[in-house]
């Protein structure tokens, strides 16, 4: 029999101070924004930044987020300058949670003087919250995972929906 006791001790027994945990999570989210936000700010029709795939080519091929631009990181610093207004805010992804490619391409913005978020969960996430996407053959979209998200009633493949999808957080 397990002491759950000495778990939930162990779980808590190295716990920031509240001051640092203020600053940490606060920390966090002046860096980072998620899909649904994102969504949301685009769907509102002025975001107020411009959102960056730094995706290979390859990979902007097989589909992105409407309205992004395509930027790979590893161009970053040779480009942005002429594709960006200086100063401009900018939220950056790359593929998904495992890759931190987007991470890098932020960093780059940041030395060039760009306030910038990075959306957490890149197109991996974007595509498994049910938001449409830009293909080469056009927009598409698969119904929300209900492991990421709350599905939409009746959501088909290839049914493209006008509403937020919201994981309700």
């Amino acid at each position: 029999m397990t002491d759950t006791t000495n778990i939930a001790s162990a779980l808590f027994e190295h716990v920031a101070p509240q001051a640092d945990a203020i600053a940490h999570f606060r920390g966090r989210l002046g860096f980072e924004t998620d899909v649904s936000d994102v969504a949301a700010a685009l769907r509102a029709g002025d975001p107020g930044f411009v959102l960056v795939d730094t995706r290979n080519d390859e990979s902007w091929a097989q589909g992105h987020v409407p309205g992004a631009i395509h930027l790979p990181g590893r161009r970053v610093a040779e480009e942005a300058g002429a594709r960006i207004p200086a100063g401009t805010p900018v939220v950056v992804y790359c593929w998904g949670p495992g890759c931190n490619g987007a991470t890098r391409a932020a960093l780059e913005f940041a030395l060039l003087g760009h306030p910038v978020k990075e959306m957490l969960g890149g197109f991996e996430y974007w595509v498994r919250e049910g938001f449409a996407f830009d293909t080469a053959a056009g927009l598409a979209q698969r119904p929300a995972d209900a492991l990421t998200n709350v599905a939409a009633t009746g959501l088909t493949a290839g049914t493209v929906i006008d509403h937020d999808i919201t994981c309700a957080c």
